[in-house]
């Protein structure tokens, strides 16, 4: 592993790209310190602290930017939800499928379309932001911020408006940090700034698990929280990596003087087809209770969809199956699937080419895609079993212990090495994790 290691310094190109990559992370950390417009900053640090579970998971996808008035304090998930919008709508608006299917052109007119949507929804989410957190936090601490930019009137209404184009340039450009890395570095770029926002936050977290523990039980906990991490971590991957893989036999055909075929081959099919977005959606949901108890008569939301009552785990269980089965189905196409077995004379043996081929996909596809919605469900609520066992573990951290941090960050990191490794194999060098990985086997078997 070490030797496949030091391969990758071996390769100019892939040097470079690391380095760049490296580079533009770097300046995006540098917007964490930069603080908004009229906010004191020393003054931000000491009173925020531990928030709730729902607080918790979006402060950790913005690198604890939600904690601190910083200028990304929105991060990059105004951009991830326009994507996501965007990505549903090609499936069920004739015309936006029709685009995607033309190929480069039409995903680049898609992508347009999502940056631009991502200004309304800028606006939008720094609007809750400001009324939701920041406000009530620099009224609860007047040290934080002027007392005349919380006053009211033109004073508040012009610091507002500052705020609101400070949130929407800081989340714009972290999308073109993205967009840079992607183009000129190693890795999605947009999924390396969450990954490196959620890291980024771990130290914070620990050091306030630090402060309220006591000598004797710092390394204990210590000791406790890696090995659960560990666990996790590998449950992670051995799912994320799972498959089902339906054999598929593609039939003799001729091309001029040459007779290919039979040739087998397989169809895999993941069993976290939705990777993390039922957790997203779920959470997002469960946001809207919270907010609705805030009319009058409604109070009683607030308490029966409190965090780790029984109502918010049967509720935020059931979002997640539901959400699992939504976003799978839009994804994954049994029909069109085995539309183009038959069309390139391939067939799955046992079962008839077309409507039985894709009848038999679909039922696959629900088995396991039941079992990957109750991976999902048993990872989201990790966190409230963690918290019964350990009072005294902040929710943010609990927060990137299971749900969707450490699932991002599992899958991010499992991304970058396979696109690591691919470009050091394709250099006829030893695979990132040595001997024998991917297709260098292969490489050094025909040169030998």
């Amino acid at each position: 592993m070490t030797s496949g290691f030091l391969n990758i310094f071996r390769i100019p190109e892939l040097r470079r790209k690391l380095w760049v990559t490296i580079g533009l992370l770097a300046v995006y950390r540098l917007g964490f310190h930069i603080p908004v417009p009229g906010a004191n900053y020393e003054g931000i640090k000491d009173a925020v602290g531990d928030q709730n579970f729902v607080f918790g998971i979006m402060n950790s996808l913005t690198g604890g930017a939600l904690g601190n008035f910083v200028v990304f304090a929105l991060g990059v998930m105004p951009y991830i939800s326009a994507s996501i919008i965007f990505s549903m709508l090609t499936k069920v608006v004739p015309a936006l499928e029709a685009l995607q299917k033309e190929g480069a052109v039409g995903v680049k007119k898609i992508n347009q379309y999502t940056r631009w949507a991502t200004i309304p929804i800028c606006i939008v989410q720094s609007l809750f932001v400001i009324h939701g957190m920041m406000i009530p936090t620099a009224r609860a601490n007047m040290t934080i911020v002027d007392a005349d930019l919380i006053g009211g009137g033109f004073a508040q209404f012009g610091w507002e408006m500052s705020l609101i184009l400070t949130f929407t340039c800081g989340t714009l450009f972290m999308m073109w940090l993205g967009e840079q890395i992607t183009e000129n570095g190693i890795g999605n770029g947009i999924s390396l700034i969450i990954m490196a926002g959620i890291v980024a936050d771990y130290p914070t977290q620990y050091s306030r698990l630090h402060k309220v523990l006591e000598p004797n039980e710092r390394w204990q906990m210590l000791i406790t929280l890696m090995i659960l991490f560990l666990i996790i971590v590998l449950g992670i991957v051995y799912v994320t990596k799972g498959q089902r893989r339906i054999p598929v036999t593609h039939a003799k055909h001729v091309k001029g003087r040459r007779v290919y075929g039979p040739q087998k081959s397989y169809l895999p099919l993941r069993i976290n087809q939705a990777n993390v977005m039922p957790i997203i959606f779920a959470n997002a949901l469960m946001v809207v209770p919270h907010a609705l108890a805030q009319v009058p008569g409604l109070g009683w939301l607030d308490t029966t969809f409190s965090w780790g009552s029984f109502w918010w785990v049967l509720t935020e269980s059931a979002l997640i199956f539901f959400f699992s089965f939504f976003w799978t189905a839009l994804i994954f196409q049994p029909n069109e699937i085995a539309n183009n077995l038959k069309e390139y004379g391939g067939f799955v043996p046992g079962l008839r080419p077309g409507k039985r081929t894709a009848e038999e996909l679909e039922r696959i596809m629900v088995r396991i895609t039941l079992v990957g919605a109750a991976f999902l469900a048993v990872l989201s609520l990790l966190p409230l079993l963690v918290t019964a066992r350990i009072p005294e573990l902040p929710a943010n951290l609990a927060a990137n212990l299971g749900s969707t941090s450490i699932l991002i960050t599992v899958g991010v990191a499992l991304d970058l090495v396979d696109k690591v490794n691919a470009h050091v194999v394709m250099r006829n060098y030893d695979g990132f994790m040595g001997p024998g990985s991917g297709s260098g086997s292969w490489t050094r078997g025909r040169r030998g």
